[in-house]
């Protein structure tokens, strides 16, 4: 057996999606070649609009806040910004994935009562730098408001987070003294403005839409901006947070009727409380052997699998979702391992402050980590292929791809051995320290290392 540090310069990408968290534009044109070496299909940047800015810098939650559609300038950069990002993108044949927020507007109501987007002093500022904002603009005429007050839902802050008309209804605030974000209604005002946003993006070359707080909008919201024409040739998924799978309350209010009411993709909320289960709470490794046929994760077709998503190292509220680096790892080592979904890969500028275990921000240059890379290879070399478990057991899982990968995640206190299919295989993933040649057999054993992972190829298929 040979060991390789597979690069990804002769595996085709597949469907990989970099989450650039709060990068700006112009880090992500920087890092282009090397996303795509990685082996990244898709990067999703943060929501290209109107945002608050200062020189100073803003907080990430400011880019959920938006003033305007018409016009992409905010702290991570401009219109002309985004457009270099894009082209770079596209010479390495990497798509372009963008958050988009249309829930609510930007909260406003400390500087301002009246429900005009964007102010009259983002208005008079365009007005004052008109050639320089019509060569930012996407669409629209930008001497008129985009949105007003019989736009918005008359305000009242959440209280029950389990009553869906109250939370697709309702503003997302902080308590009563704080009036909140102010709702969008679901009007013939907003979808065509949302809509015509949308194409603007398709446009520039947009691949994919990421709806965020996909929860606070009612089903027909969602199915009118996303008709079969705005849906065509782009691949889109709701952010709609849940605590689990079908048994759970927040997955029926939510999450079913979202899946029956659209044919969009979903992050795969029930599959990742499958893994903290087992990885963080010692819930035995059997669970993962089928988590789809339990409830415990969405159709392979429409699922947006990930370890990690922003909210949950940026919200105290989800922080006990953290993972461990090392059950964070498993995590990966499963979603790029298995069959099904498209797997979201999250990496930040240290927005959490939190550190690893070397004391440098944890998420930060995450993407292209060599352990993640040698897993996105398998991957991509997997891709499609049919999976099957070939062991299982309280503390180990390993399965197959076809005849031409394995994969075994070992979480026990001792080695597990492993029997591998007949051929000359490869090891592209190793955690462990093992590195003993094998026989070239049928009866060919592997020793995976106590807490530690592995993921081997024919040897065929990297040359």
């Amino acid at each position: 057996m040979t060991t390789r540090n597979t690069t990804q310069t002769k595996i085709k990408a597949t469907n990989v999606i970099l989450h650039a968290f709060d990068w700006p534009y112009n880090r992500v044109t920087q890092y282009a070649k090397d996303i795509a070496k990685a082996g990244y299909k898709a990067v999703l940047v943060s929501p290209p609009l109107k945002s608050y800015k200062h020189e100073g810098g803003t907080e990430w939650w400011q880019r959920y806040q938006p003033q305007d559609y018409r016009v992409i300038d905010n702290q991570l950069g401009n219109t002309t910004d985004f457009r270099k990002m894009t082209t770079a993108l596209k010479e390495n044949d990497v798509h372009v994935y963008v958050d988009v927020v249309f829930n609510h507007m930007a909260n406003e109501s400390h500087i301002r009562q009246d429900l005009i987007f964007p102010s009259k002093q983002v208005l008079d500022e365009y007005q004052q730098s008109a050639d320089n904002y019509e060569d930012l603009k996407l669409f629209g005429d930008l001497t008129k408001p985009l949105f007003n007050k019989r736009d918005f839902i008359k305000a009242f802050p959440i209280k029950n987070w389990t009553d869906p008309w109250e939370v697709q209804h309702g503003r997302i605030s902080g308590g009563n003294e704080d009036p909140g974000l102010p709702t969008l209604k679901c009007n013939e005002n907003v979808v065509k403005q949302q809509k015509e946003y949308i194409n603007s993006l398709k446009q520039l070359g947009i691949k994919g839409f990421r709806i965020d707080a996909a929860k606070h909008l009612t089903l027909e919201h969602i199915q009118l901006v996303w008709d079969k024409e705005v849906s065509a040739n782009v691949h889109i998924f709701g952010e709609i947070i849940t605590d689990g799978g079908a048994t759970k309350e927040e997955y029926e209010l939510f999450l079913a009727p979202y899946l029956k009411g659209t044919s969009l993709g979903a992050y795969d909320f029930p599959l990742f409380h499958a893994m903290h289960n087992v990885f963080e709470k010692g819930h035995p490794m059997t669970e993962l052997s089928n988590p789809y046929s339990v409830g415990q994760a969405l159709a392979y077709d429409r699922a947006i699998t990930f370890a990690i998503t922003h909210d949950i190292p940026n919200n105290d509220i989800f922080l006990d979702q953290v993972m461990t680096e090392r059950n964070e790892m498993f995590a990966y080592c499963y979603i790029l391992g298995r069959d099904g979904g498209a797997p979201l890969v999250y990496s930040d500028l240290d927005t959490s402050h939190i550190s690893n275990n070397e004391g440098l921000p944890r998420w930060k240059d995450k993407w292209n980590a060599p352990e993640l890379t040698q897993m996105i290879a398998f991957h991509n070399l997997m891709q499609s292929l049919p999976m099957s478990i070939v062991s299982k057991g309280e503390e180990h899982l390993t399965f197959s791809r076809d005849d031409k990968g394995i994969v075994a995640i070992n979480r026990g206190s001792k080695p597990l051995s492993i029997a591998l299919p007949p051929g000359d295989f490869s090891v592209i993933l190793n955690t462990g320290t093992n590195e003993a040649p094998i026989r070239e057999n049928i009866t060919a054993q592997f020793d995976v290392d106590a807490h530690s992972c592995v993921m081997l190829v024919l040897t065929s298929l990297l040359n």
